[in-house]
């Protein structure tokens, strides 16, 4: 598709103005709403992990305030059952000429923006539903195939503490996740301006800037971002270097279980993209890589039990990583 340079530059620009229509509400957590974002321009869903209080619920639904598009949020809880967020037949009654007939019913998974609220408290068939409807874009009810509202995107939030009566997701569920991001507590000053804001009377208004053709666009212009053949091959090498059997170095058979696979290197690829179009380049630096490196490997590089013993986790395998696998000129 061919964009003018009025176009793109259009575009680029109302990045900036989501993000600032985004901080009206949500104080500090720059990083994580340029997370957020570049998962939404790669295409692709995001799992937030936080403690409970950090705003994750906040973040996603002041972004689908500032976004022209539906929003639905889904409770997650161990009752639960894929109808629930799929959706259901009902049996109806044509006035006219009498005959019954069954008529789909869409369940919230028919917007442009789901919150899936604490992910890992429902069982894994509701969990298999949504994770289909992720990678497949479009849901199977009684043998007929359903599209899916485009854009669509997932934002899966879950609890670390208190994993009594939760259903962690499997490993090849997760990977079907683009980004892994971890919310962490704000800092001093952080804190203060969120206690000061949100115990007034006085509430920001968040205004739409972008819609579903202009994100679609962005979308597209992502993949037109270029990268040189050396980060390709300096990704296959970062990626091919988490996986313990192959590899050459040391710590990572000693702490890794199991590696990252092809989609590794694929969604490294296309958030490096999505974040230098974020930031108005139209070519992937080293930069790019290495910064989404963490949110891209963190559940794709599995722990075994010594890593765990010592509290080696999968962004300090993915640190050294960074410092070992051989750099690349450009």
């Amino acid at each position: 598709m061919e964009y003018t340079e009025t176009e793109i530059k259009g575009l680029v620009q109302k990045l900036s103005l989501l993000k600032k229509e985004i901080q009206k509400v949500i104080v500090g957590q720059d990083v994580i709403i340029e997370e957020m974002l570049i998962a939404l321009m790669a295409g692709g869903h995001c799992l937030l992990e936080g403690v409970p209080g950090l705003a994750k619920t906040l973040m996603v639904r002041t972004l689908s305030q500032a976004l022209h598009l539906s929003f639905r949020r889904i409770q997650f809880t161990p009752d639960l059952m894929p109808t629930d967020i799929v959706g259901t037949e009902i049996l109806e009654e044509d006035h006219v000429t009498g005959k019954r007939f069954f008529k789909f019913n869409k369940g919230p998974l028919f917007a442009n923006i789901v919150l899936a609220d604490e992910i890992n408290r429902t069982p894994p068939k509701t969990q298999a539903a949504l994770l289909e409807a992720m990678q497949e874009f479009e849901v199977t009810y009684g043998g007929q195939t359903y599209p899916l509202d485009k854009p669509f995107f997932i934002l899966a939030t879950q609890n670390p503490i208190e994993q009594a009566g939760t259903y962690p997701l499997p490993e090849a569920q997760l990977d079907r996740f683009l980004l892994y991001i971890k919310i962490g507590y704000p800092s001093q000053e952080e804190e203060v301006m969120i206690l000061s804001n949100t115990t007034g009377s006085k509430k920001e208004k968040v205004e739409a800037v972008i819609n579903a053709e202009e994100i679609q666009k962005l979308q597209a212009l992502v993949r037109e971002v270029s990268i040189s053949d050396e980060l390709i091959f300096y990704v296959s090498n970062l990626i091919r270097a988490t996986r313990p059997y192959t590899t050459t170095i040391n710590y990572v058979k000693e702490w890794v279980r199991w590696g990252a696979g092809p989609r590794a290197g694929q969604a490294l690829i296309l958030t490096a993209k999505a974040r230098a179009l974020f930031y108005g380049r139209y070519a992937v630096k080293m930069e790019d890589l290495q910064i989404m490196a963490y949110p891209v490997l963190r559940h794709r590089v599995l722990m075994n039990f010594k890593a765990e013993a010592e509290n080696v986790s999968a962004d300090r395998v993915t640190e050294e990583l960074l410092k070992s696998v051989a750099r690349v000129k450009v």
